[in-house]
């Protein structure tokens, strides 16, 4: 028998905040709701999953480099990370897997600032702007990739 595929889903700073901050741009769901209706998805598509927050910089770097070795694919949120850090680009860069960087709103409508994605660059794909079913996408996405028919 063949083990699952090990996702992980990591989300930067703010984020804990889903379903609080600004409902308007990043909805009413809490991110502890989407991470339950992920696990569900993912034990539905034959996929393991894990998920890892921080508002902080270097512990979501160290989360990245961990996973090089123990997951097949990665789902990022960096937040406002996303504009600013190119040591997490950097991190992402060693990691050998599909990435998909996930985006509740649709950073390129936002604040100028917000157009550049550090992130981009490295990722297999980007999903910006279509809320939390966002996530769901790129679960699927990679489940394809993965798993294949």
């Amino acid at each position: 028998m063949t083990s699952k595929p090990h996702i992980i889903v990591i989300n930067g700073p703010n984020l804990n905040l889903l379903g609080e901050r600004e409902p308007e741009k990043y909805g009413t769901q809490t991110l502890e709701k989407l991470n339950e209706e992920l696990s569900e998805k993912a034990r539905d598509l034959g996929l393991e999953i894990s998920f890892f927050h921080s508002n902080h910089e270097g512990d979501l770097i160290d989360a990245i480099q961990r996973a090089r070795n123990t997951t097949q694919g990665l789902i990022i949120n960096p937040g406002g990370l996303t504009h600013t850090s190119v040591a997490l680009r950097d991190a992402l860069a060693a990691y050998k897997h599909p990435i998909l960087e996930v985006h509740l709103s649709n950073i390129c409508t936002r604040e100028a600032f917000r157009h550049v994605s550090f992130v981009s660059g490295v990722a297999t794909a980007v999903i910006s702007g279509l809320g939390a079913q966002g996530y769901h996408s790129a679960l699927g996405y990679l489940r394809n990739q993965l798993l294949p028919q």
